[in-house]
């Protein structure tokens, strides 16, 4: 049986052109068009220097805690701009991937990476310029043993990743767009930031209006005291 152990080819990818409309949108933008619902988790914090804005195709990794055969194999298949995105369990023992494998990442066109789990060589591989979120930093290497899985549906903290879907980061963190709601949610993005363009710009005019404060507290019965 080759449940656990095998690499699948991916069936869909969402185009190049939908990935750079989406680095228009702050990615807190896009998860309020999504409900709030859809989120890598905060323990995916940027290891990359900060302004960066990542967004591709993702290409999915399930490897076991603390092996890393399964991402290797993922760099050397990978697309220019994909996005590799690992399930590591979320342990934080050992780590995934280092300088040597950002390297690997960089020549290959790789857009960035996304690790459940925990990388090393953090200062190197910033220095490097490798868009890369990751749970953890630990200087205990991996093992290459397998087994593990690629281009399989994988999830952690709620946020469901398929092959192919639109994976986006910034500063505040990570999420993934399903392929089906790529048109309909940047669409709405693209609203949400007119509206808030719109807002910042009474708000400098001294024009806002903030009356919904208080009439919110006194439907919820907020007892005003003094």
């Amino acid at each position: 049986m080759s449940i656990g152990f095998q690499v699948r080819s991916r069936q869909r990818c969402v185009s190049d052109e939908n990935a750079q409309r989406a680095k228009n949108f702050p990615v807190a933008n896009i998860s309020d068009c999504m409900s709030r619902m859809f989120a890598g988790g905060p323990q995916l914090r940027p290891i990359h220097e900060g302004g960066k804005v990542l967004a591709g195709p993702a290409l999915t990794v399930r490897c076991r805690p603390g092996d890393n055969l399964m991402v290797h194999h993922a760099l050397d298949i990978a697309k220019p701009g994909d996005v590799i995105v690992v399930d590591a369990a979320g342990d934080l023992t050992s780590a995934i991937m280092g300088e040597i494998m950002a390297a690997v990442a960089l020549k290959n066109g790789v857009a960035g990476m996304v690790i459940n789990g925990a990388i090393r060589d953090a200062s190197e591989i910033r220095r490097m310029g490798l868009i890369l979120y990751a749970a953890g930093i630990t200087h205990r290497g991996p093992y290459k043993d397998g087994p593990g899985e690629i281009n399989t549906p994988i999830a952690f903290d709620g946020m469901v990743v398929e092959p192919g879907d639109l994976v986006l980061g910034d500063d505040d963190g990570v999420l993934s767009i399903p392929y089906d709601d790529i048109d309909d949610v940047l669409a709405a993005a693209a609203r949400k930031k007119v509206a808030e363009e719109e807002e910042l710009e009474a708000i400098a005019n001294g024009t806002v209006d903030r009356s919904w404060v208080a009439k919110a507290l006194k439907e919820k019965g907020c007892l005003q005291v003094g």
